[in-house]
C-alpha cells in the first residue's frame, strides 16, 4: 500500500461493542479514505473481536494486528509497525471520531507545518451516559484540572494523551515509539521524549473526541489512581517533568479527610473557627456544582461533585503511594498497577 498521510493506530482488547461503535465513528469521516488508513493493535483472548470486525475491512481501510493478551503500548508499537503513513494519530477505543477529525487537523497543519506532535481535546457527546458526562467536566473543566493545557502557540508544555495523540510517523520511529517498559503513562512518557528530540507540539482545539471513559466511579477511580501512580515514575525517568500542580489532587484529599475532622471538632468543642476549613471545601464543592450546571443538568452536575472527589481521591492516593515505593523505598518500579 502506498503512503498515505494518516493512519490511525488504536489498541483494543475485548468491548466488542466499544470497538464497533469506534469503527462506525471512523466510516463517517470526511475525508478520503485513500488517505488514511486505521490499524488496530488486538490482544483479546482467543481471538474473539476480530471477527466480530469483518463487516468494517469492505467500508475501511482496515488492518489488524492480533497476539494475545498484547499489552497497551505493545498493541501501539506493532501496530505503527503495519502503519506507512506521514503521520501517525493514536485513538483509544473508547472514542467517537466526528466526521470533520481529519479535515480540522489538516487545516491546522497547513497553517503551522511545522508541528510534529499534536493532540486535542475531549468531549462528552449529548447520548452519554450522566456519570460519562460528569467525569468529563471533572477532568476537563478549568475549575478541576485547571481544563486543558496548550494552545495554538504551545510549543514546549503541551503534552497530548494516548487517547487522541498525533505525531510525525519518522520523529516516532526516530525515538523507538512508546516504551513498553511503562505500565502506565506511557503517553505522557512518549510526549517527553519526543520533545526531548525536538518535537514542536501543538494543541489543535478542532481535533476534539468524544471520549466516553469509564462507566463506573469504580472504574474511574482505578484508571485516576493509575494516572496518579504514573507521575512519580515519569519524573523518575525524566528529571524535572513533576510540577507542583501534580500535587494539587494529594493536597485536595489530605485537606478533605482534616477539614472533616476539624469540623467534627467543631462540634464537640463549640469551636466555630474550627469548621472554616470545612466550609471553605464546601464552597469549593459548590462552586463546582454551579459551574457544571451551566452547561448541564442538575443530576450531572450533582454527580460531578462525587466525581471530582473520586478523581482527586483516586489520582492523590495514586502519587503519594508511589511517590513513596519510589522515592523513600528505593523501588524503581514503583507499585503493582
Amino acid at each position: 500500500m502506498a503512503k498515505v498521510k494518516y493512519a490511525l493506530i488504536s489498541p483494543t482488547f475485548k468491548r466488542p461493542d466499544e470497538v464497533t461503535e469506534f469503527l462506525a465513528s471512523l466510516e463517517q469521516l470526511d475525508y478520503p479514505k485513500d488517505q488514511y488508513q486505521v490499524i488496530l493493535g488486538d490482544g483479546t483472548p482467543g481471538d474473539e473481536l476480530r471477527p466480530v470486525l469483518q463487516e468494517y475491512f469492505d467500508t475501511l481501510p482496515l488492518q489488524i494486528y492480533y497476539e494475545e493478551f498484547l499489552p497497551v503500548s505493545d498493541a501501539r508499537n506493532r501496530a505503527a509497525e503495519l502503519a506507512d503513513a506521514e503521520y501517525f494519530i493514536f485513538l483509544d477505543s473508547d472514542c467517537i471520531i466526528p466526521s470533520t477529525y481529519l479535515k480540522g487537523i489538516d487545516a491546522f497543519l497547513s497553517e503551522y507545518p511545522d508541528t510534529t506532535l499534536f493532540g486535542g481535546p475531549d468531549a462528552a457527546s449529548a447520548d452519554f451516559t450522566d456519570l460519562q458526562k460528569a467525569i468529563n467536566f471533572s477532568m476537563t473543566s478549568f475549575l478541576t484540572t485547571g481544563g486543558i493545557r496548550g494552545g495554538k502557540a504551545s510549543v514546549t508544555s503541551y503534552q497530548p494523551r494516548g487517547f487522541n495523540m498525533g505525531m510525525s510517523a519518522a520523529l516516532f520511529k526516530e525515538v523507538g515509539g512508546y516504551d513498553e517498559e511503562f505500565v502506565c503513562g506511557e503517553d505522557v512518557e512518549l510526549s517527553l521524549r519526543l520533545q526531548k528530540a525536538g518535537a514542536i507540539s501543538r494543541f489543535i482545539p478542532e481535533a476534539h473526541v468524544y471520549h466516553k471513559r469509564r462507566a463506573t466511579l469504580k472504574q474511574f477511580r482505578r484508571q485516576v489512581f493509575r494516572f496518579g501512580a504514573a507521575r512519580p515514575l515519569l519524573a523518575k525517568a525524566h528529571p524535572g517533568n513533576l510540577k507542583i500542580t501534580h500535587l494539587f489532587p494529594t493536597v485536595f484529599t489530605l485537606y478533605r479527610y482534616a477539614s472533616f475532622l476539624l469540623f467534627v471538632l467543631s462540634l464537640l468543642q463549640g469551636n466555630s473557627l474550627l469548621a472554616v476549613p470545612f466550609l471553605a471545601f464546601v464552597g469549593y464543592l459548590s462552586a463546582v456544582f454551579v459551574e457544571a450546571s451551566r452547561t448541564e443538568n442538575v443530576k450531572v452536575a450533582a454527580l460531578a461533585i462525587r466525581t471530582t472527589i473520586t478523581m482527586n481521591a483516586g489520582y492523590g492516593m495514586g502519587f503519594l503511594r508511589n511517590y513513596i515505593e519510589v522515592y523513600i523505598k528505593g523501588n524503581s518500579r514503583g507499585i503493582k498497577l
